[in-house]
Parts: C-alpha cells; structure tokens; sequence
C-alpha cells in the first residue's frame, strides 16, 4: 500500500498521495453510513452469519490491498474498493460483536465480557505484530512468499473464525433456527434442544426456495378493501393477521399492538408451515399428515378468492399445534420472552370498530 502510493518513488507528489487517501477514507465511509441504513437491523437476528460474513470481507479487503500495487492504472479504484470494504467489515464486525458479547454475558456482566474481551484482542494483535516483525525483512522484496503466507494465513483465520461461530450455541429464535425446529418436529414430532438445533443453523449462504416475507407490515400490504381485512379475520383470534399474495409469492404478516414474543413466534411458525406446504415434504411428516397433504393438495392451484379459505384453515391447524411446540421450546430451554425475527415497527388494531360499537 504503502509503495503504491508513492513510497520510493522520485516522481510521486504529497498531493497524489493525499488525494488517493482521501478517496479511499471517503468512499469507506459513505459505503459505512449505506450498509447501516440497508442491513443494520438485520444484524441482530443473524448475528453468526454476519460475523463470518465480516472476517471473510476483511480477507479479500486485505488481498486486495496487497494485490493494488500490481495494477498501477487502476490502484485508485481498488484502494477505495478495500477501504470501502474494510468500513463494511467495521459496522457488521462491529455490530455483531456487541449482539455475541450480550449472549456471552450470562450474569448480565456485559461490561465484563467486552473488556476481557478487548484484552484478549490486544494480546492477540500485540503476537502478530512480534511476528510481522520477523516476517518483514523475509517478504520485503519476496512477492511469491507474501502471497504464499497470506494465503496460508487467511485459511487458517476463516477456519478458525468458521469454527468459532458454529461453536456459538445461542436459545434465542431467528427465522433459520425456527425453521430448523418447525421442520423437525413436523417431521419428527420433538423439538430440539439449542446445540442441536445450532449446529444445523447455516452460517454461509444457502440457496433454498421459500417465500418473500414482510414481517410486521402496514395493512395495505395485506387488505386494499374492507372485505379483504373481514376474510384475513375469519378462524383467527390471535394477535396476527395474515395474508398471501400468490401472484408476487408473497406473505405478509400484520401484527396487534398488543402483540407479544410468543404472538411472533407462533405468526413466523405460520409462515414455516406455508412453506413446508409449498416447497416442502409434506410426505414426510408426522404430526398431523392428512391435513398437511390434503391443504398442498389444494394450494397447488388455488385461486386469489380460495387462498383467504386455506389462510383460515392453517389458523385452525396452528392453533391444534402450536400450543405443543411452544411447550416443547420451553421445555427443552429455548428463550420465549424475547426473540430476533427482525420484525417492523408497523402495528394494527383490526378491533377498533367494535371497541366503537362497545
């Protein structure tokens, strides 16, 4: 970095090199400020995914750092490139640090944690520089050997960084663990306990078809008119309202102000079965197989009108077997009072016309 912005070279200027580090400061913190607005709440609720995600970004930032001085005509752009890379790594590092070190802190010593924590590193940081110190003077002029040690060194740390977050045993329900646990006690009829259930949560990105999803929606995504809200009301006295869209394939869920943790769980376990039916093995399941197959039976080509009548139906099918689950998530440990769904902020009461009439 330091040679391709001018370091040794007669002919480079204090200005070139200034701009060309403005840029790169510049562009990082315009792309901090975008990745904060866009995946910011998201987080939270994929705290592993994103961690593995920043110490992966961060290695290819650095391997283009290293790599830029090869490239003279383009070294501007792939600077800035890495620096806006390595801000990206700063919010999502960041972020998700804070949401493991709150899950280390089991007697609420979150200060604690982060400053043993903080220790740690600097110890950490503190041996890499000793050894840089002896590797320095070995690849000074040694191209082949920097990217001979960077390569071994990065595969070691996203092996050991992979390994660190699938040992992450975490009883707080996102949408991939309450997958996991929906899908296996339909087909299985048991819930199961939080190591179980981790160590299946994927950490990488994993193709998979299933349903867009509009958590915690504004009403008009899911009624245009009066009789559409009177058919998303019917069987359902629960604190959710739901709706799918079959054209778009999409679900929403519009939830009470009243709404709770467990009101939530049990919208976002509506929306696992919807797609189990949909994309799943229904033949496969255990816990209540006739209903599941004669309602994909049904979805296979139902109409807009017919979908409010299967919408009902699943209300009734949630309420014979979500009261059995949720006891299972208790039992077996898995927190309830709080949860990581990534829910909006929009709330409706669908009541206030007979709190009117009353």
């Amino acid at each position: 970095m330091l040679r391709g912005v001018g370091v040794g070279d007669n002919t480079a200027t204090v200005t070139a090199a200034t701009v060309t580090w403005i840029m790169k400061d510049g562009t990082g913190m315009l792309g901090r400020i975008l990745f904060a607005w866009i995946k910011g709440s998201k987080l939270d609720c994929d705290a592993k995914k994103w961690r593995l995600f920043a110490d992966i970004l961060n290695d290819l930032a650095i391997f283009m750092e290293i790599m830029a001085p090869a490239f003279p005509a383009c070294f501007t752009f792939i600077v800035c490139t890495a620096g806006l890379c390595k801000c990206i790594v700063g919010v999502a590092g960041g972020a998700t640090r804070a949401a493991l070190t709150m899950h280390q802190a089991r007697r609420n010593n979150m200060a604690d944690v982060s400053a043993k924590d903080g220790s740690q590193e600097t110890l950490v940081n503190l041996a890499g520089l000793l050894v840089s110190l002896l590797l320095i003077p070995l690849v000074a002029d040694n191209l082949r050997l920097t990217y001979a040690l960077y390569v071994l060194f990065t595969s070691l740390h996203l092996y050991a960084n992979y390994r660190a977050v699938r040992g992450v045993v975490m009883e707080t329900l996102n949408q991939a663990r309450l997958r996991i646990l929906v899908e296996n006690f339909l087909r299985e009829g048991k819930v199961l306990a939080p190591p179980a259930a981790n160590a299946m949560e994927p950490v990488l990105p994993v193709y998979h078809q299933d349903l867009t999803v509009i958590l915690g929606a504004p009403l008009l995504s899911l009624a245009s008119s009066v009789s559409d809200l009177e058919k998303a009301r019917v069987n359902n006295q629960k604190k959710y309202l739901l709706g799918w869209t079959n054209t778009k394939g999409r679900m929403s869920i519009i939830l009470h102000p009243h709404a709770s943790s467990i009101d939530m769980i049990q919208a976002c376990t509506h929306i696992e079965v919807f797609n189990i039916l949909l994309y799943g093995k229904v033949q496969q399941c255990c816990v209540e197989p006739s209903t599941l197959r004669e309602l994909q039976e049904r979805l296979q080509n139902v109409s807009e009108e017919g979908i409010w009548e299967i919408i009902s139906e699943t209300h009734l099918l949630l309420d014979r077997i979500f009261p059995e689950l949720l006891k299972g998530f208790i039992t077996e440990g898995w927190v309830v009072d709080k949860n990581l769904l990534n829910f909006d902020e929009w709330r409706v009461d669908w009541n206030l016309e007979e709190k009117k009439m009353q």
